[in-house]
Formats: C-alpha cells, structure tokens, sequence
C-alpha cells in the first residue's frame, strides 16, 4: 500500500504521461521495508540524469510533434570553438536570428539542444526546434561555422511518439557509455557537454492521488492507447515503481 500517482496532462489532453511510486513508507507486498542506504556519488548522478530525461521528454511531449524537425550543427576543423561557452554564443546567435523571422511571422520558437565536445575534438550540437515550414532553409542560412544535417523527428534513430530515446539523446554528456554488442560498455564519447532549452516552454503541474495499495495492471484511459510502458525496481529504495504515456486515439497534432 502507499502508492503515489502523478499524471501530467500534456497537449491539451492528448497526451498523458504518468509516474506511480511507493510512497517509501511500506514495503512490497509480502516483504518488510527496506531501510534506505546511503546515495553513492553515482545514485546521485543517475538520480540527477534521470530527472533530467524526465523534463525533456516532458518538454518534447508538450511543445513538439513528430513532423518537427531534428538537426546537428557541426563545425569545420579550422572553425572550431575555443571552449563550451562560445559554442553556447554561436548557437544563441543562430537562434537569435531564426527567432526574429518567427516573430514576423506570427510564431513562436521553441528549441531543446546539447552541445558535445567529443573526446577526438570534434564539436556538435545537436538540437529539436518546432517546424513553421520554411525552418529547415532559416537552420541552414543561420550558420556559417561548418555542416547542417536535418532530418524530421519521425524520421530519426528515436520515433518513439512517447520521445524517450529522444530526450536520453538530447541529454547525454561525459558520463554517456553506449552499450556494445557483446554486452559490455563503450569508453565514453564526450567530453563535456552542455544541455538547454528556450525559455518560454513552460510545464503544467502533475496531478497527484493517493493510492490506497500498488495496482497490479494498470487502468486504460477510455479513448487512449499505451505507447510506452515501464516497470521496475528503484536501485536505491528497492520499491517498485512504474510510468507510462497514454496517447488520445483521435488526437489532434
């Protein structure tokens, strides 16, 4: 029992993502309550990098559709930048002016991206930015620093209309290792990293309710379908816990 639902209601109720967790203050059904460890440096960062995910797969649920667009700016070696802070410049001033022909036209902008600088020296930025029709030409024209690969959301390594692998690509850093074909993992990639957003993509508030014990199966929304589900045992509580996005059968966008 103690169980914690959250639901953020997104895209005008098109889109319902929802987090349930045990309130910590029983254990599963059928065991005693674990007592609770000390987080380790690497709790923390998964803790950290988790919630970091979380938000941007909230903010792309929000603000982004798969018709949108995905892109990666890269630079030529002779043009590279000295360090993360004027890649982060070169970026806003390509957005500033991207912004400028939004605003003309009657729109908003709204951008997630992350600047990587990879072990070998090479730097990218990678970034989501919401399609107005002629966006893709604005990206190109806006930077004179080296190559412009664009591609649509729903066309890329990350179709999931939940965009999870999207926001764990949007967020990787230093830390990132990928996991090779024979199980084990791949020296890291990065070297460092930068992460951000445009500011005025506000999140609405979850819902919250208590549930009086853990529900074995979850209940379909009517006129909703699952398009992402996950399971499993939190590391450093040892509770279960679980979250899925529900997605309107007729939505809109």
């Amino acid at each position: 029992m103690g169980t914690l639902r959250k639901t953020w209601h997104l895209r005008d109720e098109d889109i319902l993502y929802v987090e349930e967790n045990h309130d910590g203050k029983y254990g599963a059904p059928g065991k005693k309550r674990q007592p609770k460890r000390k987080l380790t440096p690497e709790d923390i960062y998964r803790i950290n990098h988790w919630n970091k995910i979380k938000k941007v797969r909230l903010l792309a649920m929000e603000y982004f559709s798969p018709g949108d667009i995905w892109a990666t700016y890269t630079y030529k070696p002779e043009n590279r930048p000295p360090d993360i802070q004027t890649a982060q410049k070169h970026f806003r001033d390509a957005m500033g002016k991207i912004k400028k022909i939004y605003e003309k036209a009657g729109k908003k902008l709204y951008w997630i991206r992350n600047i990587e600088r990879g072990t070998k020296g090479a730097w990218h930025i990678h970034f989501i930015i919401n399609d107005i029709g002629t966006t893709a030409s604005l990206i190109e024209r806006a930077w004179p620093h080296g190559g412009v690969y664009i591609t649509r959301i729903k066309k890329s390594k990350c179709p999931e209309e939940d965009f999870g692998r999207l926001a764990a690509y949007l967020t990787k850093d230093e830390k990132t290792r990928e996991v090779k074909q024979d199980g084990t993992l791949a020296k890291p990639k990065i070297k460092e990293a930068s992460y951000s957003h445009s500011r005025n993509m506000p999140l609405p508030d979850p819902k919250k309710k208590k549930l009086v014990r853990w529900q074995k199966d979850i209940k379909m929304k009517k006129g909703y379908y699952i398009a992402e589900f996950f399971e499993g045992i939190n590391p450093v509580t040892g509770y279960k816990y679980r979250r899925y996005t529900m997605i309107k059968l007729n939505r809109r966008i």
